[in-house]
């Protein structure tokens, strides 16, 4: 299941536009029922054509969200930890290899990513990396750092910072840090190098199908600017480990998401 549905990502794009539905309702010249009645799920590609133009969204991704489901990610390394959120779910990845154990993100409520981490029964935890400060995703980080784990991440969260561009080893594998803001200030994505496939660790910054809010129209700008900076050289077949909803691949993210 997606993180968002395709009334969330309009509302996103308004809010990342600074356009009210009323504003939208007439520069699409239909009427208010119109427009919420397709916000409440009737189909009607027209109107989705021009919120789309509107909203610089793709509209192709627009009309056949509600269809979309990225084909589920297969690796023997990567572990999804569907943790609880109040009523939603959050994320926390798990990589692990014959020489490297890494976990990314430590969910909302303080000790359920560890019980998960533990029933998965790992040899050891080499390093914790925080995505971004938002609170459902730094509620286990006492548990881990209570452990006396190497725990790293942006700056201002109590860990050790690592900075965007910067990288560090782990058995086999290659961390580097890129700066993906906009959602969260700071906020950080990780590549990881060494798997059969690329991974990126990208947190809230890009969702199967969505992006994360932001609070400004400035913020949106630069949200977009980044996802762009960090991913447009990267290959289809990039695994993508979003801080919510399911994995998917950057490939498929530029066929289907209505953002990009």
């Amino acid at each position: 299941m997606l993180e968002d549905d395709y009334c969330y990502v309009v509302r996103k794009a308004l809010k990342g536009h600074g356009i009210d539905l009323t504003t939208l309702a007439k520069r699409c010249m239909c009427t208010m029922e119109v427009l919420e009645n397709w916000l409440q799920g009737a189909r009607n590609d027209d109107l989705a054509r021009k919120v789309s133009a509107i909203l610089q969204l793709k509209a192709d991704a627009l009309i056949h969200h509600a269809s979309y489901l990225p084909k589920a990610q297969s690796s023997p390394s990567i572990h999804r930890i569907d943790l609880p959120f109040r009523d939603e779910r959050v994320n926390a990845w798990l990589i692990w290899t014959h020489d490297a154990v890494m976990l990314f993100d430590t969910g909302f409520v303080r000790g359920t990513c560890m019980v998960a981490v533990d029933a998965m029964a790992p040899p050891r935890i080499d390093h914790v990396w925080v995505t971004h400060g938002h609170v459902d995703h730094i509620g286990g980080l006492t548990d881990f750092s209570q452990r006396g784990l190497d725990i790293r991440g942006p700056l201002g969260l109590g860990v050790k910072e690592i900075k965007a561009k910067e990288s560090m080893r782990c058995g086999s594998l290659e961390v580097r840090a890129w700066d993906l803001s906009g959602h969260a200030n700071p906020a950080l994505g990780y590549q990881v190098l060494g798997l059969k496939s690329p991974v990126w660790v990208v947190g809230d910054a890009l969702f199967a199908g969505s992006i994360g809010g932001c609070a400004s129209p400035a913020l949106y700008r630069h949200a977009l600017a980044r996802l762009h900076a960090v991913l447009d050289e990267q290959a289809d077949d990039c695994v993508l480990l979003p801080g919510h909803g399911p994995a998917t691949t950057l490939g498929e993210e530029r066929a289907h998401n209505p953002f990009w």
